[in-house]
């Protein structure tokens, strides 16, 4: 477990041990030209160079987006995650003894794995896009049988994860890409502890408008990946750059060409703690088992086109009780409450810093404060995350 933000960074951000794979992905990736601060033109409009280079790439690394001091109450809140989780897999208690993480909650709210594992490819599940299981290294005769890698509906467990949601400058990168009336998508804790961390197969997110006659590069959305401790190519996720633009691509040939789970066009997103990447859902990408000396701890959320999510079916990742059948304004009307009290939970936190206005929220005349009835409202509100 982390136990300080800067002693758990560390200054030389070079895991690659010698390894040549990554040091040439590295150096591809920091040759691309998609990474920078968060910069808009003189008219406001998300800054042309930018919108370039992720359209080119399909991923950005917005740089320095969280300060010291927020990421320091965001590990506040991760660490406190950590604390909670339950003692094994299928356990109610944590290790204190106290009722678990989750164990009051209706919908699945952990990812489990073995550890170093795949958990996820060659399964058959999520629509079977991750079909290529990733290489799976052996872990210390010490290693617990199941760990965490992931927690879904992540902003009911953190507030401080709730406020990086409502970055005022990241809602407005999101209304600059898939405009004003942009929707959800849902927020996903992943984290890959030094050698226990899983790896995540090979996919692309998209589901729904693959053989849509209107498909183009930003139809199923994108995600973010707010970065605790930073990402190395040993740790961080990887993307083969311009995947986003060419529709579905077949992984099963890729990974039969490259003779494994190694895609010699792919690259590494690098990160300092405190960066966001932001990646086309549609781009390939995944991620390695964690046999490195470095924690990575994401924070993941991401945001559609509502064009794209209006009467979509819908699709639930757990049992609820009348589940509706498509993504109708009142689905997403009632997903979109985490916008605003994500932005009211920052502004209460940041004064000074003006707070970004949902339109929707806006033309609808809504107004969304941060207490304990929004708090409790959270509860389980990944039960209507909208996936495409």
């Amino acid at each position: 477990m982390p136990t300080d933000l800067e002693r758990q960074t560390r200054i030389e951000r070079n895991s690659t041990d010698g390894d040549a794979y990554l040091i040439e992905g590295e150096r591809r990736a920091m040759a691309l030209g998609n990474r920078g601060p968060i910069r808009f033109d003189a008219a406001g409009n998300l800054h042309p160079d930018i919108l370039e280079a992720y359209s080119r790439c399909g991923f950005y690394v917005f740089e320095g987006v969280i300060g010291p001091e927020e990421l320091a109450e965001v590990e506040r809140d991760f660490l406190d995650i950590l604390d909670r989780l339950p003692v094994d897999k299928g356990a109610l208690v944590d290790r204190h003894g106290r009722p678990a993480l989750g164990v009051d909650n209706t919908m699945p709210v952990l990812g489990w794995t073995k550890p170093l594992g795949d958990p996820l490819g060659g399964t058959g599940i999520l629509a079977d896009r991750m079909p290529v299981k990733m290489s799976e290294p052996e872990a210390a005769s010490t290693a617990p049988e199941h760990v965490v890698y992931s927690l879904f509906g992540a902003l009911q467990f953190s507030t401080a994860a709730l406020r990086v949601y409502g970055h005022p400058q990241l809602l407005a990168v999101a209304a600059a890409i898939n405009g004003h009336d942009f929707t959800p998508f849902s927020e996903t804790w992943i984290w890959k502890e030094p050698g226990l961390g899983a790896s995540i197969a090979w996919h692309q997110d998209g589901i729904t408008h693959w053989e849509s006659p209107d498909l183009d590069e930003g139809t199923h959305g994108f995600n973010y990946q707010m970065q605790l401790y930073g990402t190395t190519a040993a740790t961080g996720l990887w993307v083969v750059p311009g995947s986003h633009r060419g529709g579905k691509v077949d992984i099963r040939a890729i990974a039969a060409k490259a003779g494994g789970d190694r895609f010699p066009d792919a690259v590494p997103v690098i990160c300092k703690p405190g960066d966001v990447s932001i990646t086309s859902r549609q781009a390939l990408h995944g991620s390695f088992a964690n046999t490195s000396l470095d924690w990575r701890s994401s924070l993941t959320f991401g945001f559609h086109r509502r064009r794209s999510v209006l009467d979509a079916p819908f699709v639930s990742i757990g049992t609820i009780d009348d589940a509706p059948k498509a993504y109708t304004d009142e689905v997403i009307a009632r997903r979109s409450r985490v916008i605003g009290y994500a932005i009211a939970a920052r502004h209460q936190h940041f004064p000074d810093e003006k707070p970004f206005s949902y339109r929707p929220h806006r033309l609808n005349g809504l107004q969304y404060a941060w207490d304990a009835e929004a708090e409790a409202d959270m509860k389980d509100y990944n039960a209507l995350d909208i996936a495409i």
